[in-house]
């Protein structure tokens, strides 16, 4: 469990620290107090990434350089450093340059409103929910991500050129497609491993025999270099690496039809609580513990039957951090401390 976090010059907050117990803890007060922020804060500090947005940037308080995030997980104490120029992650207070042991210690899930974007969003939405799996469950997913990114950038810098050899495109392409066969393959292990356990949360929080169906859509063909090599002179027109990873998707199908197309606003939310719940299955199908679970502000959005059966699905021995502008929809089994902001 996440036990304590202090947080400095992180989003609105100049310095603030919180304390934590097991179970249910409740975050409450008006719009703008910063609830979101402190689960934002516990997301970076854990996972060295941030649930909202794909860049840390925009959380160093303005006016200033850098934050500084703390707290203790279990018995081991958690730092991270950030500024545009330097990243120092620290375990019990010695500094890692490899994140590994640090990233292993408690695996996050967040609910939020805008988590309706996975169904109704463009792909990147659905890719980064992939990516946020995937980075928790696998120790190579982190690395093969950053490495098909670097590639990619530089592919297509090169693209970007005013005329590219074929010799450097072919030097570009090499580790382009290394990184991105292993990154297509995890990510199909990934929705083969997700599928079954959101198809049951989906039925079990619609209360119908509705189906939910998710299918990997790659964007490249399985041999990536070959499709690469055909694309070859649409790539140079357009100066850009048109097929790969970075062009995959996740088909979302309710009934067996496109769930942004044609399920309802009802369907759609719990599409992407069923999404959240797979994931904390996995989670704790991998550690044999419930992970943290951060629940933004969404119970104003469900009706009371789905309410209700969130609460039921969560898993029992995982820590939950829930922000609320008021607790008058918590019925009297949901117990937890509650800070007021």
């Amino acid at each position: 469990m996440l036990r304590d976090l202090q947080l400095r010059n992180f989003r609105c907050f100049e310095s603030i620290a919180v304390e934590f117990e097991k179970g249910f803890n409740f975050i409450v007060g008006p719009n703008g107090r910063g609830k979101t922020t402190l689960l934002e804060a516990a997301c970076v500090l854990l996972r060295l990434q941030s649930q909202r947005v794909p860049n840390l940037m925009p959380a160093v308080r303005a006016g200033q350089r850098s934050f500084v995030l703390s707290g203790h997980a279990d018995a081991h104490l958690l730092q991270f450093y950030y500024s545009a120029f330097r990243r120092k992650v620290a375990f019990d207070a010695v500094e890692q340059r490899d994140p590994a042991e640090y990233l292993r210690l408690l695996r996050v899930v967040s609910f939020a409103n805008h988590d309706l974007e996975l169904v109704r969003g463009a792909a990147e939405a659905r890719r980064r929910y992939l990516d946020f799996v995937g980075t928790q469950v696998d120790a190579r997913y982190r690395p093969a991500l950053r490495a098909y990114d670097r590639a990619l950038r530089s592919r297509n810098a090169l693209l970007k050129s005013a005329a590219p050899r074929p010799r450097e495109l072919k030097a570009y392409t090499e580790p382009l497609v290394r990184t991105g066969t292993l990154l297509r393959e995890m990510r199909a292990g990934l929705v083969r491993r997700l599928a079954p356990p959101a198809e049951a949360s989906y039925r079990a929080i619609s209360g119908d025999q509705e189906t939910l169906g998710l299918e990997y859509a790659p964007g490249s063909e399985e041999d990536f270099a070959a499709h690469l090599e055909r694309t070859r002179a649409n790539e140079v027109r357009l100066r850009l690496t048109t097929v790969g990873p970075h062009r995959d998707d996740l088909l979302l199908q309710v009934r067996d039809m496109p769930a942004a197309a044609f399920a309802s606003e009802g369907q759609q939310r719990t599409v992407a609580l069923a999404l959240k719940l797979a994931q904390a299955r996995v989670f704790t199908e991998e550690t044999a513990t419930g992970p943290l679970l951060l629940i933004d502000d969404i119970f104003g959005e469900l009706d009371h039957s789905r309410r209700n059966a969130l609460l039921a699905h969560l898993p029992n021995d995982s820590q939950k951090l829930v922000t609320a502008t008021a607790l008058d929809w918590r019925a009297g089994e949901w117990k937890g401390p509650v800070l007021h902001l």
